[in-house]
């Protein structure tokens, strides 16, 4: 589900409000290679198909950052602020990455607002929990409760 809001007020209103899911997307080597290129971190485990199947893995696996990063994707299907003048990513807190994403998944985005709190006059800061599932996996790719700013 979408958690459309217009007011800082329609957030207090929603804390506690499952989003999601987004649909599924095929995490390819392709995205993990142009990750790699993007960063600098040519680790063998994300980037040499060769070497990683007699790794830990069996495969390659994308960065934990690389799932983190698409949180940014994913949030706007699930959560929206109609009508603010500007929105701001003020930071995140408690990241993890609790299980590897391997090459050939399929991810998707799954959140709940678990808190709003007025911080002036037509402003609003919310912390979304947003977990990326990894299809098939008991446990999620990436967790973050990410903090972001609205101004109305």
């Amino acid at each position: 589900m979408k958690l459309v809001f217009s007011s800082p007020q329609d957030v207090i209103d929603n804390i506690g409000k499952k989003l999601g899911p987004t649909e599924w997307l095929e995490i390819d080597q392709d995205r993990i290679d142009m990750f790699a290129k993007a960063t600098g971190d040519f680790q063998w485990i994300h980037v040499d198909p060769e070497k990683a199947k007699d790794g830990p893995f069996g495969r390659t696996i994308a960065h934990g950052y690389l799932t983190m990063s698409l949180i940014n994707m994913f949030l706007p299907d699930m959560f929206e602020a109609q009508g603010a003048k500007m929105g701001v990513n003020y930071g995140s807190d408690r990241t993890r990455f609790p299980v590897p994403v391997p090459v050939g998944s399929r991810v998707r985005g799954v959140a709940e607002l678990v808190n709003g709190e007025i911080i002036g006059e037509g402003a609003v800061q919310t912390t979304v929990r947003v977990s990326i599932e990894v299809e098939g996996s008991s446990k999620p790719g990436c967790v973050s409760d990410v903090i972001g700013r609205f101004y109305f």
